[in-house]
């Protein structure tokens, strides 16, 4: 219910936007006809592979009519038609095939399904890169063209994706725009992010077989794996090139129309990760869908979990009780980071968890730093693994630290962060969004506990540009090879520097709903309101404005660019 209720304020909201939206950032007639007489040094031939049984009439000669206005030519509509029972299906494919050569019809003598009757017309495909379309969908008839485009900026790409949206009736009223990501393969571990327009080039295509039959419903999943597991050279064009069929029997407009998808999803998921060579299982995630990879913990590591602390005597208390009654995880050790309390009741506590013998304290006598005081704690750090945990925090799963883990001691991964609220239950925490506000932002902050978000963005494990430092969590070579925390930043923007120093590095960021906390955010240290503390947050805002200029400058690339930065996932009109 709140999925749907979200949803429909959506639709409302962002319907009446979006028209604008595509008034605005989408070519009129005369930017068409410039784009038509556009000469491209590389003019690779795009085959459009269309698997067809029985569709609608109507349906089936608007995606004839959105290739055919295409303002790049050099195409070819390969068709393979299942053995269509309605005969009209065969006079439209003949018609359409007799006024153009670049058509091309295989009929088959059975429905062979779509991977089967996909990879038919893949048979026919003479082009170097092979786009997949739909037969009651629609290309948007500039989609070619920005493919061409990117091509001609990197000839060394393999997987082309773009952003797309739905269409509803005759009418073909566009509404809900999907503005993707970039390349993101946690978030593809999710659900099928990529999705439409998919492009792959010939070559790494005939490579990986094709299509494979065994994943009904979910074919295309298990081919977006496959081949991104074989190629990383993969490009996201942030425009809107395909539109989505809403109806009835399609699973964008009734998801439970095809159930049976689910099975094959998680069948591909769990295939992709053996020839990863990753061990864990695949579940069912927060909503139809979705899916939750659980990777198996190999080792288990000494984790430090290190708390910096000054006084506020109750808050601390309620983070390490919640830390030692609460975590299943028990390989852990908990560094009290003592900076300047003066209440007797605070040192009263500090004796008390003496008798824990996985609990220790250390002091740092200078003025409040937060990157100099966990690169203090860190020294004392036994652990191979580092949890950075602020003291007005409070864990509510158990598992919150094998949730973390099993991303952190990844190869691959640097930093992992978990999903944290308020304490009236808004999200505080989904992520970090580079620019957003003119530096950084949380993503979803406000929104409900079980909010939906964009496209499910606060249900799923996804990459991220960065992650909040009040629960962060890397290996300890990883916080070392990166050089620690930069003491520059006293008090904001440590933990997104730190983040971006490590993507730097080439490793992915990782946030997970799966782990979950509550925070009273800025509660231990205040809001950036006297004086003083305004003066310093500025001056580390133009340090940091400085410093990723360069980042700041080409946008989040888990954020798409047509998305605003005043607000989270709302168009930037």
């Amino acid at each position: 219910m709140q999925k749907i209720s979200e949803r429909l304020r959506a639709i409302i909201v962002h319907n009446r936007n979006y028209a604008y939206w595509i008034s605005c950032n989408e070519p009129g007639s005369e930017e068409l006809e410039l784009k038509r007489r556009t000469v491209f040094p590389l003019r690779p031939r795009i085959s459009i592979v269309v698997p067809v049984y029985d569709p609608y009439e109507g349906h089936l000669r608007a995606m004839f009519e959105s290739v055919l206005a295409q303002t790049y030519s050099d195409w070819e509509l390969c068709i393979a038609d299942g053995g269509s029972r309605d005969e009209r299906v065969r006079s439209i494919l003949n018609s359409y095939a007799s006024n153009d050569i670049r058509i091309k019809i295989r009929y088959l003598d059975s429905n062979e399904g779509i991977a089967g009757n996909s990879n038919a017309a893949i048979s026919l495909a003479k082009g170097e890169y092979i786009a997949f379309l739909d037969h009651d969908d629609v290309l948007a008839p500039f989609a070619l063209y920005e493919i061409v485009s990117a091509i001609n900026r990197n000839q060394k790409i393999d997987v082309v994706y773009s952003d797309e949206d739905n269409i509803v009736g005759e009418k073909g009223r566009r509404s809900e725009p999907h503005f993707k990501p970039d390349w993101s393969p946690d978030t593809l571990r999710s659900y099928n992010y990529i999705g439409h327009l998919l492009v792959i080039k010939r070559t790494l295509l005939e490579d990986i077989g094709g299509l494979r039959a065994g994943y009904d419903g979910s074919q295309d999943y298990d081919l977006v794996l496959r081949a991104t597991e074989r190629s990383q050279r993969i490009e996201h064009i942030p425009k809107v090139l395909y539109h989505w069929r809403l109806h009835p029997e399609s699973t964008s407009g009734n998801p439970l129309a095809k159930k049976y998808a689910y099975d094959s999803a998680k069948k591909a998921l769990f295939d992709h990760l053996q020839r990863q060579r990753m061990t864990g299982k695949v579940e069912d995630g927060l909503f139809l869908g979705s899916y939750k990879v659980l990777y198996r913990l190999e080792i288990t590591p000494l984790v430090s979990i290190l708390i910096p602390n000054c006084d506020h005597v109750e808050d601390l208390r309620k983070c390490i009780t919640s830390i030692l009654e609460k975590s299943s995880y028990r390989q852990y050790e908990i560094i009290i980071i003592e900076n300047n309390s003066v209440r007797r009741s605070t040192f009263e506590y500090y004796d008390l968890l003496q008798q824990y013998s996985n609990v220790h304290l250390t002091s740092w006598k200078g003025a409040f730093n937060f990157s100099e005081v966990n690169n203090y704690g860190v020294d004392h750090a036994s652990g191979e693994v580092l949890l950075f945990l602020n003291n007005d925090t409070e864990v509510i799963n158990n598992d919150w630290l094998e949730r973390m883990l099993e991303h952190t001691l990844r190869p691959e991964v640097g930093a992992t962060g978990a999903k944290l609220y308020y304490p009236d239950g808004t999200i505080q925490h989904a992520g970090i969004i580079i620019g957003m506000g003119g530096v950084a932002g949380h993503s979803h902050q406000y929104y409900p506990s079980e909010s939906f978000g964009y496209f499910g963005r606060p249900k799923i494990i996804q990459n991220v540009s960065g992650v909040t430092g009040a629960c962060m969590m890397l290996r300890k070579s990883v916080f070392q090879e990166v050089g620690g925390f930069d003491e520059r930043f006293a008090l904001a923007f440590n933990d997104v520097d730190l983040c971006l120093k490590i993507r730097e590095k080439g490793y992915l960021i990782v946030w997970t709903p799966f782990a979950e906390l509550q925070h009273c955010e800025s509660k231990s240290r205040g809001y950036e309101i006297m004086p003083g503390k305004r003066s310093r947050f500025n001056g580390e805002v133009q340090l940091f404005r400085h410093k990723w200029r360069s980042v700041l400058e080409h946008g989040d690339p888990y954020y798409n660019p047509n998305m605003s930065l005043n607000r989270d996932f709302a168009l930037r009109l």
